[in-house]
């Protein structure tokens, strides 16, 4: 059958192209078509693939982000307990170095002991023990620097107070030969 309505259309082709059809036939033929629905954006396949993809890309980037900060922060943690572990080091040492200090000008008898030294020695042991806790709360090269400089400036006046008490001990030997 398919032969034959094959061979009909092939030998009458002619007669099927010589007519064109009324001017409002389309729109009779339109009219019969049931309507279609216009698809919404957002009820696009395509919208909805983008926006899987941007999501899945946004998860990625938000995840090694994070684990990049976890990683920087670990780091973080490690060198602030060794930055805390080398200035309990250095502050064992030098304490003990100040007592020396101390104890020294203690056996002097503190003859001369001036309110000058007490009153600055006093302000950098303030400004110490608050260095100090802020090493704690929030550790840093900088403060364990401020510390350490404190330290060496409390030991520099100890050192200074020592030659005063030395010097003066010299003038009293001195007074007491001639």
């Amino acid at each position: 059958m398919k032969d034959s309505l094959k061979e009909f259309i092939d030998k009458n082709r002619e007669g099927f192209d010589d007519k064109n059809p009324k001017e409002g036939a389309w729109n009779v033929i339109s009219e019969n078509l049931p309507q279609m629905k216009q698809v919404s954006l957002w009820n696009s396949v395509m919208v909805w693939r983008a926006a899987a993809i941007l999501f899945m890309g946004l998860s990625v980037f938000l995840l090694m982000n994070n684990a990049n900060k976890k990683a920087e922060s670990a780091s973080e943690k490690i060198s602030d307990r060794q930055l805390q572990g080398e200035f309990q080091d250095v502050e064992s040492f030098y304490t003990d170095e100040i007592a020396k200090k101390v104890a020294l000008i203690d056996d002097f008898g503190g003859s001369f002991v001036s309110d000058e030294f007490t009153q600055d020695f006093e302000k950098l042991d303030a400004m110490y023990q608050v260095l100090r806790d802020q090493l704690k709360t929030n550790p840093s090269e900088k403060v364990r620097d401020a510390l350490i400089l404190n330290i060496l400036v409390r030991i520099d006046l100890l050192n200074q107070q020592i030659k005063r008490l030395e010097d003066v001990k010299k003038e009293k030997k001195k007074d007491a030969s001639v």
